[in-house]
């Protein structure tokens, strides 16, 4: 059993498969901080500086007229916001990739096609 799990470990996909997740959680902390450091400020500044994540529909208060229980509709703006942040940072991103990628090389004949030459010349 363990020679098997080795056997599994060791392969090239779940070896690309780890290193892809632990990019993946490095990437998403970058991008997470530049979205909360750099543009939500900015999207803040272009609002009036007002704090999205502050309205909120209370639905009941204690005693003392604290709330006890809210509807945070705010917050929800503020992830809507992040995704599309988010969405278009990720897509910046995939397009340069794209930029540095192989171009893939012309598609050749097919087998049949090279058959039907070989016949065609054989034919002559």
């Amino acid at each position: 059993m363990w020679k098997d799990f080795k056997e599994f470990i060791m392969t090239g996909n779940v070896i690309d498969f780890a290193i892809a997740v632990i990019l993946a959680g490095a990437v998403g902390l970058v991008v997470n901080g530049f979205v909360n450091d750099i543009m939500m400020p900015i999207v803040g500044s272009i609002a009036g500086d007002y704090d999205f994540s502050a309205m909120q529909y209370v639905l009941g208060t204690d005693a003392e007229g604290k709330v006890t229980n809210a509807i945070r509709y705010g917050a929800w703006i503020n992830s809507i916001i992040n995704l599309i942040i988010v969405g278009f940072v990720l897509f910046m991103l995939a397009k340069s990739a794209a930029k540095y990628k192989k171009p893939e090389a012309p598609a050749g004949p097919t087998q049949e096609e090279l058959l039907a030459e070989i016949r065609d010349a054989l034919k002559k």
